[in-house]
Parts: C-alpha cells; sequence; structure tokens
C-alpha cells in the first residue's frame, strides 16, 4: 500500500518539524542548569527520537526513499 503524493509530502514535512525538535530539545538540555528543566529536555528527546523512527518506519514501508 503506498501513500498518496500529498501523504508522503506530509510525512517529510513532520520528519523534519521532529528532527528540528530533537534537535533543539538537545542543545537546550546542555544549556540549562535547572534540573527538572533538564530532566524534561532529555525526555523530550527521547520520545522525540521514537517519533522520529516511527516516521521513517512509515515512509519505508511504504516504499519510499528517505
Amino acid at each position: 500500500m503506498n501513500n498518496a503524493i500529498h501523504e508522503t509530502l506530509e510525512l517529510h514535512e513532520l520528519l523534519m518539524f521532529k528532527n528540528l525538535c530533537l534537535t533543539k530539545s538537545s542543545t537546550m538540555t546542555g544549556l540549562v542548569k535547572d534540573q527538572k528543566l533538564r530532566d524534561i529536555l532529555e525526555r523530550d528527546a527521547s520520545q522525540t527520537k521514537h517519533q522520529i523512527e516511527h516516521l521513517q518506519g512509515l515512509l519505508t514501508t511504504r516504499g519510499e526513499n528517505l
């Protein structure tokens, strides 16, 4: 089952957005001094990595190249 072109483009857009989110969370983790905020950012980065893997899986299982 293949995605329609607009669905593939939406998945790519989400993937790029989540990559940006991961970059920001990872960068900010090294800059914050508050431990609670650092924990939140680390948890967000971990969840975002899983979301990126899921989006990549959706694209590759549909026969799309990243």
